[in-house]
Order: structure tokens, then sequence, then C-alpha cells
């Protein structure tokens, strides 16, 4: 169904479709479907249009770190809005980039955190693969 809801988007009036809600649709329907190459200038354009805001920042470090960019994920992540740091996603995704880039105990900084902003992060990390290998630290 992910093909039939770009599909839907595809079909829309071609001025809606760079309207910034469109875009981080069919962004997100993207990383559903995990074409992070496609998803990955969605991201960036929604940073572009809205630098203050987190998504775009949020979303295209995601992307870049499912290609296997992870350095680039987490500078991208450190470059964003400062609203950034009101966000426990922001402190797990940073976690998870530390983790793969062997900042273990920078990893655990953060993931904490994130743990100390929303309890159901504790949860995610129990079975997220990216904290494996800092998951009996937790």
């Amino acid at each position: 169904m992910l093909d039939d809801a770009i599909a839907e988007l595809d079909a829309m009036d071609a001025a809606v479709q760079h309207s910034s809600a469109v875009i981080e649709m069919r962004l997100l329907i993207l990383m559903r479907a995990k074409r992070w190459s496609q998803a990955l200038p969605l991201g960036y354009e929604l940073c572009r249009l809205h630098p203050d805001a987190t998504a775009g920042f949020v979303h295209a470090a995601f992307c870049l770190h499912e290609l296997g960019r992870t350095r680039e994920a987490r500078e991208t992540l450190l470059a964003g809005p400062p609203a950034m740091q009101q966000e426990p996603t922001y402190f797990y995704n940073l976690a998870c980039y530390d983790v793969a880039l062997g900042n273990s105990e920078q990893a655990l900084r953060n993931v904490e955190r994130s743990f100390q902003m929303d309890k159901r992060y504790r949860e995610f990390a129990m079975n997220d693969p990216d904290l494996a290998s800092i998951r009996h630290l937790l």
C-alpha cells in the first residue's frame, strides 16, 4: 500500500506537491518503505524550508544512518535548531549514532537523557539493534 500512497501524492496538483506537508508525508512513506536514498533529499528539503523545525533534521539524519553514513547523520542532528534538545528522539538517535561510531560513553549519556525525558525510550532501547552493544549497561 505504500506505493499506492506515493501514487496518490503524485496525483496531487503540482503546486500542492511542493508544500511542506506533502513533502513530509512523502518522506515518511519512503522511510516506511526503507527507500532511504529517495527519502534523504526530502529530509534535506524540509531542513531548508523549515530550519527552525526539528522534523527534517531528525528524518534526514535517520536516512543517513540507514545508508551507512552515520558520521553525517550525527552531524546533521547536531546542526539542527536548538529546539532539538527538547526532544527525547534527538538524544536517543544521537546515542544510536554514537554506538555505531564507537563512542559508548557518550551514547550512554545520550540514551539516559532520552529516558529522563520520556520513560518509553527505555522500552525502545531494550529491542533496538543499534544499542545492542550497550544494552547490558542500561
